[in-house]
């Protein structure tokens, strides 16, 4: 990788990591904190709030990726990051779940994920984007695991409010990144793409229906998880961090050594695969023996190293399929699906934790990952990459 591919790989990565470091910080204690506050006794409300943000995320994701291949990325970025900003200032303010509801909304609205991850497509080369993705991936996942850590601490020494305004202090410093640090990204002359010829692309939908499996899975797993912790395995809230550090510190080298394996080898499909199902595997795992400390545990390994494999792999087969004008529109779509993972997770799972029982929402999360697997075996070979380009 160049100089400038690297600076770009490092600070579109630092970017999502202070925006997503915020986010995670909120799935440990989100729950328990809710329940703590006057209307925090409907889990149908309190799951609502934490997936509210995905379903803003989903309502803009398209039109800010759309936007960014037209106006830019980088004006784009900087106007989704100030929204997030605001949403976390009203959160910081707010007392109600409700209150925590609107806020998480408007941070959501700052839909700029897609803008992100084409701005990172447009300043590496093919052979080099699924390390730029994968050091996205990658400061997702420190970004998850430093959040698990500090998150129980913070909340117990500056309580939920101060959390927020922490958060809108990060977003502001991720603006300044992206104004300073990040390339510009060079002016890409093609045809324009009509946006019926990006849904009809099948390669890019069954992505974009694994997304959605993959982030519905992660966020309805949250809703039961940090009270499983407490009251299944015995850990204190604040010793969670135990728990999240070694399991994504091991997963995310597992992580780093199967993309290599399989980019070097040309058996990216294999790993894809394979990724898919430890994620049913993980499911299955939390289902079947969700009452036993040691097992919850190792599905909770398994899942990171299924999450952040497809995690890294996935965006940079978007950019890879997709048209050249009309990056912004395929990773909009494909971060809208995502966005929709996000909000039904969040919601589903709290609606069934409160009608149907926790166990069920595994069921539900492994038929849905059998389907995807299904979907994704299908799917043709993935070229090796040129050395050059």
């Amino acid at each position: 990788m160049t100089s400038s591919e690297i600076r770009a790989g490092l600070s579109l990565a630092s970017i999502f990591a202070l925006r997503m470091l915020g986010l995670f910080m909120m799935l440990p204690i989100f729950v328990l904190h809710a329940k703590s506050l006057a209307d925090g006794s409907s889990d149908s409300l309190i799951g609502m709030a934490l997936g509210i943000y995905g379903i803003t995320q989903a309502c803009l994701q398209l039109p800010f990726g759309i936007a960014s291949d037209k106006y830019g990325r980088k004006p784009v970025i900087v106007f989704g990051l100030i929204l997030f900003v605001l949403g976390a200032v009203i959160a910081a303010l707010s007392h109600t779940v409700m209150g925590l509801l609107i806020g998480r909304a408007i941070q959501g609205s700052g839909a700029i994920s897609a803008a992100i991850t084409a701005l990172l497509a447009d300043t590496t080369r093919e052979q080099h984007r699924t390390k730029a993705m994968a050091m996205v991936g990658g400061s997702i996942g420190m970004s998850f695991a430093l959040a698990m850590v500090l998150a129980p601490v913070l909340y117990l020494s500056i309580n939920m409010s101060g959390i927020f305004w922490m958060i809108a202090s990060m977003a502001l410093a991720a603006i300044g990144v992206v104004l300073w640090v990040t390339p510009n990204a060079p002016k890409i002359v093609a045809p324009k793409v009509p946006l019926t010829e990006v849904l009809k692309n099948p390669e890019l939908m069954r992505l974009n229906f694994g997304v959605f499996v993959l982030h519905l899975s992660q966020v309805a797993m949250f809703v039961v998880l940090p009270t499983a912790l407490v009251q299944v395995a015995h850990i204190a809230l604040d010793h969670h961090w135990q728990v999240y550090l070694p399991v994504m510190f091991v997963s995310f080298i597992v992580m780093v050594m199967l993309i290599m394996r399989g980019e070097r080898g040309g058996k990216m499909k294999q790993v894809f695969v394979w990724s898919i199902a430890l994620l049913m595997v993980a499911q299955l795992g939390f289902w079947a023996l969700f009452d036993h400390a040691y097992t919850i545990i190792a599905s909770l390994f398994i899942f990171f190293v299924a999450f952040n494999t497809l995690e890294a792999s996935q965006p940079s087969l978007v950019s890879r399929l997709a048209p050249p004008a009309a990056k912004g529109a395929a990773l909009g779509v494909y971060n809208t699906l995502q966005a929709l993972g996000l909000a039904t997770g969040g919601a589903l799972g709290g609606w069934m934790k409160q009608h149907t029982g926790t166990t069920s929402i595994f069921i539900f999360t492994a038929v849905l990952s059998l389907i995807w697997l299904i979907i994704a075996v299908r799917m043709p070979e993935i070229a090796k990459r040129g050395g050059s380009q």
